[in-house]
């Protein structure tokens, strides 16, 4: 049958995608088919369960390239998982006995979609396929093509997700004004605590873009305008090991020769261990609706300060997170360039009714493509045997 009306929803984290991957798909179905009605579903899965959605309208659709300018959600997030009843009934998205796929099913038959976007990582795109899935056991036959957003850039197999570019970028600036404190105490440790719950891509991402705009830069060391002083000192993410007590006598040298030590650290890097050390001592985990750590709660930032600190004798210590200035941000070029060829291949598959989540599959020769919604998982590790890693720890000094 002709396709009527597609909808879109954005899910999950914000990441400097959002805005234009919406801008986008709204631009290329205007352009190929303005026939064609969108539905918005306000605040991700959260609209889709309780019915909040409006269609674009004429005028919406006109000034779509406005939202390349901007970052953030123009149609809102949120975090739902369709099979947690329980959570959902908590939060009076359903009633007590419903169950939230039919809910959310019925609400796509009611409106008369005939495609679903979701742009989300992978929590958001594993939830489009159960809901897919239950669709089509249930006899409504509903193309769902996904775009893949994380900062993170950890979603298996696709290669390179939607504003982890820009991320980056934003928390290389972001340190840039916070690394500048260091001279703010003598035996200053500032801690630049970086999103990534269990890949530390981002991470390794942003510390490269800094140290390459370190390398841009002119300096006045008779002045103590010293390159070294604003250069990063460790690297920490999830996929390496880390002692902590070696490191703090490599830092504390450090110290003792600049008078500071500027650490990025990704914020999963030893969770388990501090989790392990909460609940020994009694403290309450807290957890979100797919059971990841709130990491927000956590503080793994200020975790390291305080083993950091004595070992190294820091007279001062700041932490500061980067997380929501990089990724509220608008998308930067690079990114704008993959989000313009994932969205025009996302229209493309709708309108042939292939589902599945755009991406370049690295398991099949990194070819953009449609991924089938079952290969789609969370938690990809950083390979931290790249070579732009392994120099980065060489430059700096950090044993590998």
């Amino acid at each position: 049958m002709p396709i009527q009306r597609v909808a879109i929803l954005t899910a999950g984290g914000f990441a400097p995608c959002l805005s234009s991957a919406i801008g986008g798909l709204i631009e290329r179905y205007t352009e190929l088919r303005p026939d064609i009605e969108i539905l918005i579903y306000e605040y991700g899965y959260h609209g889709l369960l309780t019915g909040n959605s409006y269609l674009v309208s004429p005028e919406a659709r006109a000034k779509a390239s406005l939202l390349h300018r901007f970052g953030g959600s123009p149609i809102g997030n949120s975090r739902v998982k369709l099979t947690n009843a329980a959570d959902l009934v908590r939060r009076g998205l359903v009633q007590p006995g419903q169950d939230p796929l039919a809910v959310a099913a019925e609400q796509l038959r009611a409106d008369g979609v005939d495609v679903l976007h979701t742009i989300g990582g992978d929590d958001t795109n594993t939830t489009a396929a159960d809901l897919a899935a239950y669709l089509h056991d249930h006899g409504y036959e509903m193309c769902v093509v996904g775009l893949p957003k994380t900062i993170d850039n950890d979603v298996i197999p696709i290669k390179q997700s939607l504003g982890a570019y820009t991320a980056a970028e934003q928390a290389s600036l972001f340190a840039q004004n916070i690394i500048a404190e260091h001279r703010s105490n003598p035996r200053m440790l500032i801690i630049h605590e970086v999103m990534g719950r269990h890949c530390g891509w981002l991470t390794a991402a942003a510390a490269v873009e800094y140290r390459r705009w370190l390398g841009e830069q002119e300096w006045n060391p008779a002045m103590g305008l010293k390159k070294e002083r604003w250069d990063i000192h460790a690297v920490y993410v999830p996929e390496m090991e880390l002692d902590l007590v070696a490191e703090s006598k490599r830092l504390k040298k450090i110290m003792d020769r600049l008078g500071n030590v500027n650490v990025f650290l990704s914020e999963g890097a030893g969770i388990e261990t501090i989790v392990h050390e909460m609940e020994v001592m009694g403290e309450e985990v807290l957890r979100d609706p797919f059971g990841h750590v709130k990491l927000d709660t956590i503080n793994p930032g200020q975790w390291y300060a305080r083993e950091f600190a004595e070992r190294m004798a820091a007279e001062k210590t700041m932490v500061q997170k980067s997380g929501y200035f990089s990724r509220s941000a608008r998308a930067n070029e690079r990114d704008l360039v993959l989000i313009r060829s994932m969205t025009d291949l996302a229209v493309e598959c709708a309108l042939e009714g292939r589902s599945g989540v755009i991406g370049h599959d690295e398991e099949n020769g990194d070819v953009l493509s449609p991924i089938a919604f079952p290969r789609i998982k969370g938690g990809k590790p950083f390979d931290v045997t790249k070579p732009w890693f392994t120099d980065l720890l060489d430059a700096i000094g950090q044993p590998r």
